[in-house]
């Protein structure tokens, strides 16, 4: 009889910068952007909106209200767009995000199992800072894919062990439309990024004969995909159907898709759940003016039940608001305006979203 397993998702976590900051070992303050100088300016800014922020916080603060949800999964994933490094060589490119090596209980907090690193900014300080990532999450034991030594290691999945249930196979590709750089493509000889060059089929028997290398009974595979723009909530059709051939022609059970500032609609194809885009969970982006209509301070944790067949059996979406640099739980209003929302995103795609008793929402299809 097959098991069920409970995965927690997340969008993108960014504990670099301000977050890194309040935290008890925050990295030089100092920035490259074009108009802040100073990390410490995100603290500023979000204490402005809602108040003052002790600090340091402990390494549990960030997530707020969300850990005792967190904790009831099986597995944690998250997208983790941050450099966890002491290195100084940043890439000039902007926006640079690096948390302080020292502050990675802030993850071990919240007993995280995987982190997918296939992202805009994991190389945010270069290859040093990449390596390093790598050696930190290793040293706690949290898995991660999507990035690696070389181009075995980056497209290699996390695999998380489930304890005589099967396992659950993490496997994380990025893409340049979400802003990764193209040289930042991780090849045989040169460290980097797990790179899709398109969404063909060709790519789509790729991702099958790499999830056939790795994939036993009872393995339930993910595909993380950081994918597209910031803002809107258009899905390009390029994207629904590479997810539909990663169902139908690579053995994947569930699409944990990604970049997106704010959350996107999900479709249930074949019993399997497609999350487009699941916004962001953590950032220090309060305060920043520019796009207030996506709201995207409101988020959700993404509890995706599947039985060790791959079959979807249940999908909670718990609502998250950041706020003073962690996350809570949002007012009544906020949670109906996101009812709302969802549910004409989720519509197009035949699917339903209800609002329980506890204010967290379930997902509905046929």
């Amino acid at each position: 009889m097959a098991q069920k397993i409970t995965l927690c998702f997340s969008g993108d976590v960014m504990t670099g910068r301000g977050v890194d900051q309040i935290l008890p070992h925050p990295s030089s303050p100092v920035l490259y952007e074009s108009y802040v100088k100073d990390a410490r300016h995100y603290v500023e800014l979000a204490e402005k909106v809602n108040g003052p922020i002790p600090r340091p916080v402990t390494y549990d603060y960030p997530w707020g209200d969300t850990l005792k949800h967190m904790k009831d999964a099986d597995v944690r994933i998250i997208n983790l767009e941050t450099s966890i490094t002491y290195s100084e060589a940043y890439v000039d490119k902007g926006i640079n995000y690096r948390m302080h090596p020292k502050n990675i209980p802030c993850l071990t907090e919240a007993d995280i199992d995987c982190c997918v690193l296939a992202n805009n900014h994991v190389m945010d300080w270069g290859t040093a800072g990449l390596l390093e990532t790598l050696e930190t999450l290793k040293m706690v034991g949290i898995g991660y894919s999507g990035a690696g030594r070389d181009r075995t290691e980056a497209s290699a999945p996390a695999i998380i062990e489930m304890g005589g249930n099967g396992r659950v196979l993490v496997f994380s590709f990025g893409c340049t439309s979400s802003g990764i750089l193209q040289y930042w493509k991780a090849t045989e000889n040169s460290s980097g990024v797990n790179v899709l060059d398109d969404f063909s089929m060709e790519t789509v028997e790729r991702i099958n004969q790499l999830v056939t290398t790795y994939k036993q009974p009872n393995d339930v595979v993910v595909a993380s995909i950081h994918w597209g723009g910031n803002w809107g909530y258009e899905i390009p059709l390029t994207h629904r159907y590479f997810a539909y051939h990663l169902i139908d022609q690579a053995q994947i059970d569930i699409i944990h898709g990604h970049s997106s500032h704010h959350f996107l609609g999900i479709e249930v194809y074949k019993q399997k759940p497609i999350l487009f885009g699941c916004g962001d969970l953590l950032n220090d982006y309060e305060g920043i003016s520019g796009h207030e209509s996506y709201k995207a301070q409101l988020g959700f944790l993404y509890f995706v039940e599947v039985t060790t067949t791959g079959e979807l059996t249940s999908l909670q979406l718990v609502p998250t608001e950041i706020k003073k640099l962690h996350l809570k739980w949002p007012n009544k209003k906020d949670r109906r305006w996101m009812q709302k929302v969802l549910k004409r995103e989720c519509k197009q795609f035949g699917a339903q979203v209800n609002l329980v008793d506890n204010g967290s929402f379930f997902l509905g299809w046929t």
